[in-house]
């Protein structure tokens, strides 16, 4: 007995479809965890702007998914505002994203290799 395909199922076997929901859900996914961390840290938007040094707006706007591209650089403060380490990794290489600020009181992007 074959069953029916529901209307999600149908529309997925669409490629147009399939690639714009995809698309859909990856940006939705860094707003639902922004809003998930400031929940169970209990932090407002306010704070983590204070805390991170971006502004309100910007916070909002990526918690909301209005803006759905983020600077590394904010990404960073992001993370490290609440605690997390921003690492990239390849097979056994990991290099961890840190800001710093330079002699002259510039920000600038320093990157670490760490051991596995």
């Amino acid at each position: 007995m074959n069953k029916s395909l529901s209307t999600f199922e149908r529309k997925m076997k669409n490629p147009k479809f399939k690639k714009a929901f995809d698309e859909g859900y990856k940006k939705l996914l860094f707003s639902e965890l922004m809003i998930s961390i400031m929940e169970g840290d209990d932090v407002s938007i306010r704070n983590l702007a204070k805390e991170a040094d971006i502004s309100k707006s910007v916070i909002q706007n990526l918690r909301s998914g209005k803006q759905h591209d983020i600077k590394v650089s904010n990404l960073i403060k992001i993370a490290h505002a609440f605690g997390y380490k921003l690492i990239l990794q390849r097979g056994n290489e990991r290099l961890m994203l840190n800001e710093v600020t330079t002699k002259d009181s510039k920000k600038q992007l320093s990157v670490e290799a760490i051991s596995a």
